[in-house]
């Protein structure tokens, strides 16, 4: 078999449907000449290993020695052969749950913050959350903010000065370091244009989380900056007005949304802007077949220009309110079948559209059953992890989880490491919370200030942790 042929049947190995057996055979014409010709147990290990880490990638590897049932010797030569075989790693990020990899681990291995977090060495974040706004209009019966909680008006002036020297502070050998969102909408602060153009003089890429109630062209007109951005993620929170009302609790939000999205459109054409413009959909119980009208919804404000439609989709699933987080079988079954119309429509009448589908919704459409992460109490990091992430409100406190930075949010106050001010920059923050190994011992429901990338990352952590103590070294974490 030509080794280009026996890669491709190797890297197809964790396919769903895939021939297991001719992936051992094919990866066996690979190994020809480093291992005995015909060592048919050892290819069967190695794809097995390929196989489990495609589907659940924070396996330990005291796990999978486990279940293959080998010796550590035996087991340390699997994972020496697996690295020299690149066909096999390309297998594990192609894989159903390959997101993880490809779209937080490796990146996030590349720079050594993972690392970093594990010997507990300061480091500057990898990524910097700014949450600039002082209020919300809407009150999402899903959002874990307390219900009219907000920040004083005193407080933008400060903090707008501390929020734009973070912004000067942050390295830039990173474009895509820091995002603006919340904690509260972003634009309910009159002054985020500025600093969107400050943040993108310094060669940052900013994506704003938005709901767009206030995209209105007269923000655009007084707040110029805001066409600096790199991108504006709009969360969607339904597909009509009753749907928007029961989930945002404030009539005629849809028709203003869209409205405003409709008009960005045809002003960026117009103005010759470079912003890309995309939504972030929640399928919430019970929704999943209106992810038909979802397409339809998206190929109206496409129609404003088909030579500039709209650029992206993320796209994912609800799990609030499940204790354990998981969707019964005829929600799954029903949400599987509507992925497969939507796909077929978006490729047939959306075809540039870039569709995110996170990490479980990426292996349901690939025909697994992979679950989203639900990371426990127990499970949570006392260290957190500084050193990946952190998010700064008006008040310069520096959260240690994106959804812990509401104002008034119970227990929320234990997660700030400590404030950004005159004379205190970021670094020394992290700087500080770290070298002196503070600690916050996490109480039940603490896991709810943990974010779908919280999740990973403490997952990550807490895997690699367990492959040092079991003595992998160098080995740990599989993929690197």
């Amino acid at each position: 078999m030509a080794d280009s042929a026996a890669g491709k049947a190797v890297a197809e190995c964790t396919r769903p449907g895939a021939d297991v057996s001719d992936s051992v055979a094919a990866l066996k014409s690979l190994l020809t000449g480093s291992v005995p010709e015909g060592e048919e147990r050892r290819s069967h290990h190695l794809v097995q290993l390929a196989r489990r880490y495609g589907t659940t990638p924070f396996t330990t590897l005291r796990e999978a020695r486990r279940e293959l049932g080998v010796t550590r010797p035996e087991f340390a030569e699997l994972l020496r052969t697996f690295g020299a075989v690149p066909a096999l790693r390309e297998a594990v990020r192609q894989a159903p749950a390959g997101k993880y990899w490809t779209n937080t681990v490796l990146p996030l291995e590349a720079r050594g913050v993972l690392d970093a977090a594990l010997e507990g060495r300061p480091v500057y974040p990898s990524s910097v959350g700014l949450y600039p706004g002082p209020s919300c209009m809407f009150r999402c019966h899903f959002c874990v903010r307390v219900t009219g909680a907000k920040y004083e008006m005193s407080t933008l002036e400060g903090g707008n000065a501390m929020l734009a020297s973070v912004i000067d502070e942050v390295p830039t050998d990173n474009p895509f370091a820091v995002y603006m969102s919340g904690g509260l909408e972003p634009l309910t602060n009159p002054a985020v244009g500025t600093l969107v153009a400050r943040a993108a003089a310094r060669g940052f890429k900013i994506t704003m989380y938005t709901n767009s109630f206030a995209l209105t062209e007269q923000t655009l007109n007084r707040q110029p900056g805001l066409w600096d951005l790199n991108g504006v993620r709009t969360s969607l929170y339904g597909l009509n007005d009753e749907e928007y009302e029961a989930t945002t609790g404030k009539k005629g939000s849809f028709r203003r949304v869209k409205a405003n999205l409709l008009r960005f459109m045809k002003l960026r054409t117009e103005q010759d802007r470079s912003v890309k413009l995309g939504l972030n959909y929640l399928i919430l119980p019970g929704r999943a077949r209106r992810l038909l009208d979802l397409v339809d919804y998206m190929e109206e404000l496409s129609a404003v220009n088909p030579d500039r439609p709209l650029d992206f989709l993320n796209l994912r699933q609800d799990y609030s309110g499940r204790d354990d987080g998981q969707l019964s079988g005829s929600d799954r079954s029903e949400l599987r079948d509507a992925l497969a119309g939507f796909e077929e429509a978006v490729r047939d009448r959306l075809p540039t559209l870039d569709v995110d589908y996170g990490y479980a919704l990426n292996s349901m459409r690939c025909g697994v059953e992979a679950n989203l992460l639900r990371t426990t109490t127990e499970q949570m990091r006392p260290r957190a992890h500084p050193q990946v992430a952190v998010q700064l409100d008006l008040l310069g406190d520096v959260y240690l989880y994106r959804e812990a930075g509401f104002p008034d949010l119970p227990g929320a106050t234990r997660y700030i490491a400590g404030r950004v001010g005159p004379g205190r920059s970021l670094y020394q923050v992290v700087d500080e919370f770290v070298s002196e190994r503070r600690e916050v011992a996490p109480q039940s429901g603490d896991e709810y200030f943990l974010d779908g990338f919280d999740q990973v990352i403490t997952a990550r952590l807490n895997q690699l942790e367990d492959d040092l103590a079991d003595g992998w070294g160098p080995a740990r974490g599989f993929l690197r």
